[in-house]
């Protein structure tokens, strides 16, 4: 039984004493886009869901800010479509390929094809409609042990504090250092080649309704205006260079030293399988896209959502190895046909010499581009 429970600003905040909670059909780690989704969903058919967040929302995340318009239909499905669009959010009609130089190569987007929206308000639409829906959602809880079903047990143990929380199902929607996959032993060593930085700053005169994805002999930023006069700044580059990449980006866009940077690390790791034995992983803790393309918002949407199906014929009788089959087919469908954009792209920023000296020289012709930009916001 639920003790506790209150109602704050759209979103059910469950309180806990010490003890045993029961009854729940999943329980998911993790409140970001691919959690909250996947909650969503698993409450809109009919499931006892528990989201387990460590933060409290709305809260910032290192990321692009950039929503794909490929996650559309998720929208409408949520019913949070026009809620969205009410949000600051930056519209963003073309992406500037700038080469080192200053040599830049425009592809237009089409007629709102993409926006860029602060993730601190496009978490707390989303973990809040799951909310609405009727998922429960403790914040401020951070995981510390998972008990696997064993024996006569059929129920995931997982505990957060002095409570033990139970549930049929679990999913892991709590990132590329996903604390679950930890937990069970299922992380892979990381690789740290790269340091990417992402800052909120003031957005510069005439910057207009576009995306930058600018090369540097130190690695690249990326940057798109995301409403209320701010900008999303983004840099990545190696250790050696990533010092120096600040520099420029303090100089650039008159920024303080003092200016607030956060960090994510690893920028790429192994995909982990998405499920097994009643476990199911969802958006970066099952396989981590580094966000060149935009498209890590759609994985974590569909896949959430996928997930949630794949659970719901779970609840109600379905065999457990086969709903896993199932969802592992589907998930790794979700990305076949996509990842090759993304791997083409990846190739191009890590070696901004190379690709900076395909832009300047024509070899890069815009057709080329245009293609690759049609394929991500399709």
């Amino acid at each position: 039984m639920l003790r506790g429970q209150m109602v704050c600003t759209g979103v059910v905040r469950a309180r806990y004493t010490c003890g045993i909670v029961e009854g729940f059909d999943v329980a998911i780690v993790g409140g970001g886009p691919a959690g909250a989704c996947c909650a969503a969903f698993c409450a809109r058919a009919g499931l006892r869901t528990l989201v387990l967040e460590r933060e409290r929302f709305p809260r910032e995340k290192v990321c692009g800010d950039c929503i794909n318009p490929a996650a559309e239909p998720v929208f409408e499905r949520l019913q949070i479509a026009e809620r969205l669009r009410t949000l600051p959010h930056g519209k963003l009609q073309r992406i500037d390929f700038v080469a080192i130089g200053g040599r830049t190569v425009s592809v237009e987007l089409p007629e709102g094809a993409e926006i860029a929206v602060k993730r601190s308000l496009f978490d707390h639409l989303l973990v809040t409609r799951a909310a609405e829906l009727g998922a429960i959602v403790s914040e401020e809880t951070t995981v510390t042990a998972i008990t696997p079903p064993a024996g006569s047990s059929q129920h995931w143990r997982i505990t957060a504090g002095r409570v033990n929380h139970a549930a049929r199902i679990l999913v892991a929607a709590d990132g590329r250092n996903s604390t679950v996959a930890r937990l069970l032993g299922l992380l892979p060593k990381f690789q740290h080649e790269r340091i990417g930085l992402q800052a909120h700053v003031p957005l510069p005169t005439d910057f207009g309704e576009r995306v930058v994805l600018q090369f540097r002999r130190e690695g690249y930023s990326g940057q798109a205006p995301i409403g209320n006069a701010e900008l999303n700044l983004c840099l990545v580059s190696n250790a050696a260079g990533i010092k120096s990449l600040r520099a420029w980006s303090e100089k650039e866009f008159k920024l303080s030293r003092e200016q607030t940077w956060r960090t994510i690390t690893p920028l790429r790791r192994t995909a982990l399988r998405p499920a097994q034995n009643r476990l199911f992983l969802v958006g970066d803790a099952a396989r981590v896209v580094e966000p060149f393309t935009g498209e890590g918002i759609f994985y974590a949407l569909r896949s959430g959502e996928i997930a949630a199906a794949s659970i719901a014929t779970l609840v109600n009788g379905a065999d457990a190895l086969a709903t896993a089959q199932t969802y592992a087919a589907a998930h790794e469908q979700l990305y076949r046909g996509r990842l090759w954009v993304n791997r083409l792209a990846r190739t191009a920023v890590l070696s901004p010499r190379i690709t900076s000296a395909l832009l300047r020289t024509s070899l890069l012709p815009r057709s080329l581009l245009r293609v690759l930009t049609a394929k991500i916001v399709s």
